[in-house]
């Protein structure tokens, strides 16, 4: 285990600037789940710290040692890739064991590391299969298990989960979250899936078009967020963005409905409110039910509020229907209000 410190860390390709000043102190035995859109960066990060791209800028320390020249085999890291990237002539327990056999440890080191990978994954029953004979979740499991044996300073995940269908992906989520907390490894996890990340991250750090936007634990990210990128980004479904404009009445909104403002706000042009914070009261605002979508536990229902539509999340039932109006309001030391820019208020 060991901390891993990320500082004024730039990447460019060319003219082409791909990060901008990453600066990320990541503490031992930590795990920290990298967030964002396709393009933002946040798999060259994780291969700069992997050793499998270089560093334009900055410094990489893992263990209080400085890795930007040094190949990923002197790293003391292990690395889950996305395509499992299994040798598919070899059984589950010669690929688990390969990386050992290359250092040149004993056979009966090798054989103890594998074995104690294996129970720990629930896979004992499989060491004689090949790639070819298992489902994508134990082929997860065994490109975890290579990197367990190998037991090293830190773990590093690139979207280890997206080739999975959904129901599996929860069930690895928790499988990995609960080696995690076995184990206490220093972790890097890199995902497109705000849902992996809140449910499995001690911080997350999100990220768009290169730059840190930011970085807290997931429900400061949900609580607190300071753009309105973040804030939208975080929490599903996404949280509602209302415009309008500041008044004495309090918010009006582009069709003329007038929602209250929590006290020392500044001038706002967004009203940020998410879905489970908007109850239906006879003295709220009126919005036309547009979809009504029954979840079992929970109704998720499309208003049309003037030009806008929102989505409100409700623990009841709903008997409402197409084209009903309901009165809505907001929980009011909920709301989230923005600038013009996007900028928390």
């Amino acid at each position: 285990m060991a901390q891993v410190v990320i500082r004024d860390t730039f990447k460019r390709y060319g003219s082409v600037q791909v990060l901008h000043d990453i600066n990320i102190d990541i503490e031992d035995g930590e795990f920290i789940v990298l967030v964002g859109p396709s393009g933002c960066g946040k798999s060259t990060l994780l291969r700069m710290v992997a050793g499998l791209e270089s560093i334009t800028s900055g410094t990489v320390e893992i263990g209080g040692r400085v890795v930007n020249d040094l190949e990923p085999k002197e790293r003391d890291i292990a690395m889950v890739f996305q395509s499992y990237a299994l040798y598919p002539h070899m059984t589950v327990e010669q690929n688990m064991g390969f990386a050992l056999k290359l250092a040149g440890l004993p056979k009966a080191e090798i054989d103890g590391r594998v074995g104690r990978a294996a129970a720990i994954l629930g896979l004992d029953t499989l060491l004689q299969r090949q790639p070819r004979q298992l489902s994508g979740g134990q082929r997860q499991r065994v490109a975890m298990g290579r990197a367990i044996v190998r037991n090293p300073q830190v773990f590093l995940f690139d979207e280890p989960l997206s080739n999975l269908d959904a129901k599996l992906r929860v069930q690895m989520r928790a499988e990995i979250k609960e080696l995690h907390q076995r184990l206490k490894t220093t972790t890097i996890y890199v995902t497109h899936d705000q849902v992996e990340a809140m449910t499995m991250a001690d911080r997350i750090v999100v990220m768009k078009d290169g730059v840190i936007e930011q970085m807290g634990a997931p429900l400061d990210l949900y609580d607190d967020p300071r753009t309105t990128f973040v804030a939208g980004f975080i929490g599903s479904p996404s949280m509602n963005f209302i415009k309008g404009k500041t008044t004495p009445k309090g918010f009006e909104t582009e069709d003329g409905s007038v929602l209250p403002l929590p006290a020392g706000h500044g001038d706002v042009a967004l009203y940020g409110l998410r879905p489970e914070h908007i109850t239906i009261d006879t003295k709220g605002v009126p919005a036309q039910v547009v979809v009504v979508e029954p979840m079992g536990s929970e109704t998720q229902v499309l208003f049309r509020l003037g030009e806008q539509t929102i989505i409100g999340l409700f623990k009841d039932r709903l008997a409402a229907k197409a084209g009903d109006i309901l009165h809505l309001s907001p929980l009011l030391d909920r709301v989230t209000l923005f600038d013009s820019n996007g900028q928390r208020v």
